[in-house]
C-alpha cells in the first residue's frame, strides 16, 4: 500500500478563438506579449519581461530592468502544436519544481486549452497552501491568454 499523500492536480480549461498552431505559438513565443507580470512574476514592478524558450531544455524566464534573469522553469516535453510540459519553481530552487501540462486540441472555431499544474509534494508543508493559491491563480492568467489569442 501506497502511504504517500498525493495531492490533486490544478486542472483548468480554456477555449480560444484561433488555431492550435497560432495557440502555441501566443503561449510560449509569445508569452511576453499578455502574461501579467506587475502581478504574476518574482519581480513584480522591477520585471520587465519574460521568455519562453521553445525547445527542449529551454528556459522560462523574467527578466528585470536591472538585466537579472530570475528562472521559472524548463522545457521537458515540446511537442509543436498539440503539447508543451515544464518545470515550474519561479524564485525557487529546481529541487521543489512542479510540473505544468499543457495540451492544445482542434474544436469547432478555434482551440482547446488544457492545462494540468501537479508535482506539488515537492514543496513540503507548503505544498497544499501553494496549490490552493494557484487553483485561483490561473484563472486571471489564462484570462488574458484568452483575450491574447481573440
Amino acid at each position: 500500500m501506497n502511504d504517500e499523500h498525493t495531492i490533486a492536480p490544478v486542472r483548468k480549461c480554456v477555449e480560444v478563438g484561433c488555431t492550435a498552431e497560432q495557440a502555441f505559438r501566443l503561449f510560449t513565443e509569445d508569452i511576453d506579449s499578455w502574461w501579467p507580470l506587475a502581478t504574476h512574476s518574482i519581480g513584480e514592478a522591477d520585471a520587465e519581461s519574460c521568455y519562453f524558450e521553445g525547445r527542449e531544455g529551454g528556459r522560462i524566464y523574467e527578466t528585470h530592468a536591472d538585466g537579472s534573469i530570475h528562472l521559472w522553469g524548463t522545457v521537458t516535453e515540446w511537442e509543436p502544436p498539440e503539447r508543451v510540459v515544464f518545470t515550474w519553481h519561479p524564485g525557487r530552487n529546481a529541487a521543489t519544481a512542479q510540473e505544468v501540462e499543457l495540451r492544445f486540441s482542434d474544436i469547432a472555431g478555434g482551440t482547446r486549452v488544457e492545462l494540468e499544474h501537479r508535482g506539488w509534494e515537492t514543496l513540503g508543508e507548503e505544498a497544499q497552501l501553494t496549490r490552493d493559491g494557484y487553483e485561483t491563480g490561473w484563472p486571471p492568467v489564462l484570462e488574458r491568454y484568452v483575450a491574447r489569442c481573440a
